[in-house]
């Protein structure tokens, strides 16, 4: 019989820094940019994402220093994890704060990094980078795993 995983025994706030870093699936999109109804609430997604993200990679490229690049760059904790109903509906993070399993290509179920890009979940090859955009609002997205 197997050991459970950390994310199967552990709540969030339970977990280790280095356990909490390793549930991000590096899909991106949590870097892209939303746009909030000013009456409902409601957030659209954009296509556009951070000037930090590597296109390429879905990942980004200074995350120790993110905070002090991008003031505005949301830092997600355990404690915060009521709030993560902005994240996409397959964020691992959002996943286990709502009670959920983690899907089949996640890394830390099937092992391998790439299986997010693979599973076509990812936003590499699938947006802009910020500085390129006039209207945020000509880039809103309605993907399905978003």
């Amino acid at each position: 019989m197997t050991e459970a995983a950390f994310w199967e025994t552990k709540t969030l706030t339970e977990m280790t820094r280095d356990e909490w870093e390793s549930l991000c699936d590096g899909c991106g999109k949590c870097c892209l940019h939303k746009l909030q109804d000013e009456d409902s609430g409601e957030l659209a997604f954009t296509n556009v994402a951070c000037i930090l993200l590597d296109l390429k990679t879905a990942r980004c490229t200074d995350y120790a220093r993110r905070r002090i690049r991008v003031p505005d760059c949301v830092r997600l904790t355990a404690a915060g994890a009521q709030t993560f109903s902005w994240l996409p509906r397959t964020c691992a993070y959002r996943l286990l704060a709502e009670g959920k399993t983690l899907p089949a290509w996640h890394h830390l179920v099937c092992g391998d990094p790439h299986a997010v890009h693979r599973a076509g979940v990812s936003v590499r090859g699938r947006c802009v980078r910020e500085d390129q955009v006039i209207d945020f609002e000509d880039y809103l997205v309605a993907w399905e795993d978003l």
